[in-house]
């Protein structure tokens, strides 16, 4: 089978590798579909953030059942289904209270171990979301970046009636707009440096655009004005000067959802510091996509919006090809942000 390899040097090769086979009852084999480049795979290209080398990445995937193990007694072969990358152990504490992200011994589909940059992968039960009736095999590959917007909105007590500010307008943001939208938000503002990112906002459903380059703090915050109650705002930039612009922007008694992942050094002035004192606000870390019952609640609001045709996709995807044209592509941006998905597509065979 074909696979898109990763070594550390940063080269993405497409290699031959045997096809993958069950070896414990509880497993699936799956025939990959689509799957989807993170942003959070760009540092383990290139800048050797990988758990290890060669690696095959892919986390966010979709394809069709091949065979079961023994124990695996609800798929059938031919089931459309999407990848749940966590391998929580569901033993400890953490997994008995369904904080499952907070596992202390968990494992990662496409990180700690192979994913679904290739034409099949093996993985267990439980890592499997089975796709509802009139859901895309397409669409089931963004099901893991719809719900890590969906997992912040949650972890808010939900958006309905709220002024959602969305903080970078990549994919997770474009994402977390259209399910904002879609769950009753009053409105929602989208803030980026990138005047393409901000067109796709409008598109995804955002009422107000937000340039955070041509505009000072203090301009932003009086553009916020008129919606500075019933405030949630949604970091998912991940960079320091984005933490520090949610919490200066943010009005009174604001939730402040953090989503990005930040890779370097953050330091908060006094003043910066003091906004959260003085407005009162609330900080909410939100990590990964998992709640009760397993893989939980997002997943299911990701089927139900997809059902009620609530999400547009379209705009979101800048390539979609086989393994040749999709390690090109990932090649081509030598450590730089994607500028719309990337997806490697083996739906044809």
């Amino acid at each position: 089978m074909k696979a898109v390899v990763i070594h550390n040097d940063g080269a993405v090769r497409v290699e031959e590798q045997p096809q993958p086979t069950l070896t414990h009852p509880d497993e699936v084999l799956v025939r990959v579909a689509y799957s989807g480049l993170c942003g959070s795979d760009i540092p383990r290209i290139f800048s050797g953030g990988a758990h290890f080398y060669p690696i095959t990445l892919g986390h966010e995937f979709s394809g069709e059942v091949v065979a079961c193990g023994a124990e695996v007694t609800d798929l059938q072969v031919g089931d459309a289904v999407a990848c749940v990358p966590l391998q929580p152990c569901f033993a400890c504490e953490a997994c008995q209270r369904h904080l499952y992200s907070q596992c202390c011994h968990y494992q990662f589909i496409g990180s700690r171990s192979a994913g679904g940059h290739a034409e099949y992968v093996v993985v267990r039960r439980v890592n499997l979301f089975r796709l509802p009736a009139g859901t895309t095999l397409l669409q089931g590959a963004f099901f893991e970046p719809i719900t890590v917007g969906l997992h912040a909105l949650n972890l808010a007590g939900g958006c309905e009636g709220k002024h959602v500010v969305v903080i970078g307008a990549g994919t997770i943001g474009q994402l977390a707009i259209q399910c904002a939208r879609a769950l009753g938000a009053a409105s929602v503002t989208a803030l980026d440096i990138v005047p393409q990112q901000l067109e796709l906002a409008q598109i995804s459903g955002a009422t107000h655009l937000c340039n955070s380059t041509l505009l000072s703090t203090k301009e932003i915050a009086e553009q916020l004005h008129e919606r500075r109650f019933d405030q949630l705002i949604l970091e998912t930039a991940g960079t320091p000067q984005t933490v520090a612009l949610a919490l200066e922007i943010a009005g009174p008694s604001a939730q402040v959802a953090l989503v990005g992942t930040v890779h370097r050094e953050i330091t908060l002035t006094p003043s910066q510091f003091g906004q959260i004192l003085r407005k009162e606000l609330t900080l909410i870390g939100s990590w990964m996509n998992y709640s009760a019952a397993w893989p939980g609640m997002e997943w299911q609001q990701a089927s139900t919006l997809f059902q009620q045709q609530a999400l547009n996709l379209a705009p979101l995807i800048a390539h979609v090809g086989d393994a040749e044209a999709f390690a090109s592509q990932v090649s081509a941006l030598q450590g730089r942000p994607m500028q719309g998905k990337l997806l490697l597509g083996f739906a044809s065979h």
